[in-house]
């Protein structure tokens, strides 16, 4: 736990209507817990961390199950953990959507707005390839990455089993594709409210005639996949398809901001542009985007990792990853007033090694945070950590 002299780092971002964030104390509930430790359940590893809060208030903890090794192909199930408690106590682990010697993974939960239900979307491959493999187009759609979708309508308690959407959703060409990681996005105003999005990346094939073999870089992009019907149909949303190597987006978070434009956030996979982060925003509700993908260099902090945004409910725009543009540690917050268009680190939580998380508002008071970490290395643990939202007095 970081002393909380240390810990508190407030900043301007949250002078209205937030005044800091900091880790919760006993008046606010636990700190931290630790849903999933590698070695622990039958897995080696656990990672991909994504969390959602159900209707009821339960919040759910879903992860990458990896059997042998933190290897990112082999034998892996996408695991979920319950939490009745705010993130203090875990129910025991579950299997959503078991491998059986295949790759399930990138877990991307969303909860339905109007009925509740818990959708989460998935992606496979054979546990025999790699992405490198998969990149090269050496393997067949059918051992390629596929996609797939669940619904659990008991406050995650029990999920339906996978249900394969990808013709509906990755064209022709397409050879790598992942589902965020992390939550998915449900519209909550504005006219498309209701509509369930992932946010996600793909890559593509060479031109006919390139040298290339679609493993470099420059073949990744950015797109998204929607619903306005609860999860049973699914309709491919904006695509990145710059493939400059200027930007090379990669795995992708969104959020909507209070005018109802979606804020879209892309790890940088290696473009040659001065940043780790880019972003854009989509104001059809994720059909399209107003620019093409751009470095955010308020979060030139930030290595090549994958990170989480949040719009608070009341508040502002938050972000979460590690902090070290050269390595996966020191895991933080950063905020934004302005819709995006720059960010300040207001929270740093540990020194220690860290790497992907998710963000979820718990209460109207209370931030978690469910992210990798370790002391030797960041994928030793997936820890919850809970924050508390200071409002100023009235």
């Amino acid at each position: 736990m970081i002393p909380l002299s240390r810990a508190l780092l407030v900043a301007t971002a949250f002078l209205t209507p937030l005044t800091a964030v900091h880790p919760a104390h006993s008046t606010h509930g636990c700190v931290s817990s630790v849903p999933y430790a590698g070695g622990q359940g039958g897995y080696d590893t656990y990672r991909i961390p994504a969390t959602v809060v159900t209707r009821r208030g339960t919040v759910l903890a879903f992860a990458e199950g990896r059997h042998t090794s933190a290897a990112d192909t082999g034998d892996i199930d996408v695991v979920l953990r319950r939490s009745t408690d705010g993130g203090c106590t875990w129910g025991p682990l579950k299997v959503v959507a078991a491998g059986h010697g295949d790759t399930r993974g990138n877990p991307a939960p969303v909860v339905d707005p109007r009925s509740g239900a818990v959708v989460l979307v998935t992606s496979y491959n054979s546990g025999s390839v790699t992405e490198a493999q998969i990149m090269r187009g050496e393997v067949t759609p059918e051992r390629g990455r596929r996609v797939f979708v669940q619904r659990s309508t008991d406050d995650g308690r029990r999920f339906t089993r996978p249900r394969e959407i990808t013709a509906a959703v990755k064209p022709p060409g397409w050879r790598w594709y992942a589902t965020g990681p992390g939550h998915a996005l449900a519209l909550t105003h504005g006219p498309h409210t209701g509509r369930l999005l992932v946010p996600a990346d793909h890559s593509a094939a060479p031109p006919p005639g390139a040298s290339d073999t679609g493993r470099e870089p420059r073949y990744y992009g950015a797109h998204a996949l929607y619903s306005d019907d609860g999860g049973r149909t699914w309709h491919l949303g904006f695509v990145d398809d710059t493939y400059d190597g200027v930007t090379s987006a990669n795995e992708t978070s969104a959020a909507q901001l209070p005018d109802g434009r979606l804020y879209i956030s892309s790890r940088d996979q290696n473009g040659s542009g001065r940043g780790h982060r880019l972003d854009t925003y989509s104001a059809d509700g994720g059909r399209s985007l107003v620019r093409p993908f751009a470095v955010q260099r308020t979060l030139n902090d930030v290595p090549v990792v994958e990170g989480s945004v949040l719009q608070l409910r009341k508040g502002p725009l938050l972000f979460s990853a590690p902090s070290v543009p050269t390595a996966r540690r020191a895991m933080a917050l950063w905020s934004s007033t302005n819709a995006g268009r720059t960010f300040t680190k207001t929270l740093t939580l540990s020194s220690r090694w860290a790497a992907y998380s998710d963000l979820v508002q718990l209460d109207h008071g209370t931030v978690g945070v469910l992210y990798e970490t370790g002391m030797t290395g960041p994928y030793e643990t997936i820890e919850f950590r809970r924050l508390w939202l200071d409002r100023p007095a009235n």
